[in-house]
């Protein structure tokens, strides 16, 4: 075997999904591996993955050559770049609905990478950002563009174009505001639970599990992707959207944040689809450290039109809102 993160005979060449090392830190019956990884992130980033003895399954063959754990791969990165603007979609993209469809997450928060780098000002952030998921967004190479729709000192409107296979698939417009200083602060007046520790992942019943489900640490207070009704749950991403890169606020909670509508689903996923087609997030400041939690609830009006609401919050109270407007239909028969 080469040095860890490289492909054996590949001379130092850079692989699609980097070598780990895994050591188990408690007995086997249920086990949390250290994951000790060698990309660029700084000394001492360590990311864990919860595996329980009954997961221990042959990884299926897959065309990102990963290393299994349980019947999962675990990847380095949701992203890697191939060129400026251009960036291949590592299987840990894959949604709960289909292996070949990316979750709503990894392409929202590689739109807002992209719009964070764009014409960057100190002196504004990102308060607001809407995408429109205008298609299935394919496990592929995607191509991103962004362009300044309205300039200015306080206020600057961006939009951000994903592109896969010839074909826009992702539309995101940013709101970028300028910072003020000694202003006072207004939230609720809600205690923030605290972070249960490690659980079995969680099962999402009849959807893809190896993909962003696997990729996310879900630490669920109430409900539960095998329950309907509102939901509550801690979330963290275990692998970087692109190998070597710090998450900001903003990406970090775009990640996360289209999340929602599985933390409060409603329906039994194997009877009903719930597609998102759209993701608004709006936070009034920007969230400290690397958990937040989500607190979900979705309705419905009974004519295939779903909405939800997440209120995100980190260790320190609320600081903002989701919403999601779902397409609703019933899971054809087999």
């Amino acid at each position: 075997m080469g040095r860890l993160g490289l492909e054996p005979r590949t001379n130092g060449l850079k692989v699609r999904c980097s070598t780990i090392e895994l050591t188990p830190l408690v007995h086997p019956s249920s086990v949390t591996w250290d994951l000790r990884k060698s990309s660029r992130l700084p000394p001492g980033a360590v990311g864990c993955v919860d595996v329980t003895a009954a997961d221990w399954q042959d990884g299926a063959q897959s065309s990102c050559r990963g290393v299994p754990v349980t019947s999962r791969f675990v990847h380095s990165a949701f992203f890697e770049q191939v060129s400026r603007g251009s960036f291949h979609a590592t299987e840990a993209t894959a949604g709960p609905w289909s292996p070949k469809a990316q979750h709503g997450g990894p392409p929202s928060a590689l739109a807002v990478r992209d719009m964070e780098r764009h014409e960057p000002n100190e002196l504004m952030r990102l308060g607001r950002v809407a995408v429109d998921i205008l298609r299935p967004i394919p496990v592929d190479v995607l191509t991103v563009r962004t362009r300044t729709l309205r300039p200015g000192r306080r206020v600057a409107l961006l939009e951000t174009v994903v592109e896969a296979g010839g074909q826009d698939v992702l539309y995101a417009r940013g709101w970028r505001i300028g910072r003020s200083e000694g202003l006072p602060v207004i939230a609720p007046n809600a205690s923030v639970p605290g972070i249960p520790d490690g659980a079995a992942p969680p099962l999402f019943p009849g959807g893809h599990m190896d993909g962003y489900l696997a990729a996310i640490d879900w630490r669920f207070l109430t409900g539960g992707f095998a329950e309907s009704g509102p939901g509550k749950a801690w979330s963290r991403p275990r692998i970087p959207l692109i190998d070597g890169e710090l998450l900001t606020p903003m990406t970090r909670t775009m990640l996360l944040a289209d999340s929602g509508s599985g933390v409060g689903m409603t329906l039994d996923p194997s009877r009903f689809q719930f597609l998102n087609v759209d993701l608004t997030v709006v936070l009034q400041r920007d969230p400290i450290g690397e958990w937040l939690l989500l607190d979900a609830i979705t309705t419905m009006g009974g004519q295939g039109t779903g909405m939800t609401e997440t209120q995100l919050s980190d260790r320190d109270g609320v600081i903002g809102t989701g919403l999601q407007t779902q397409l609703v239909v019933p899971v054809a028969p087999v």
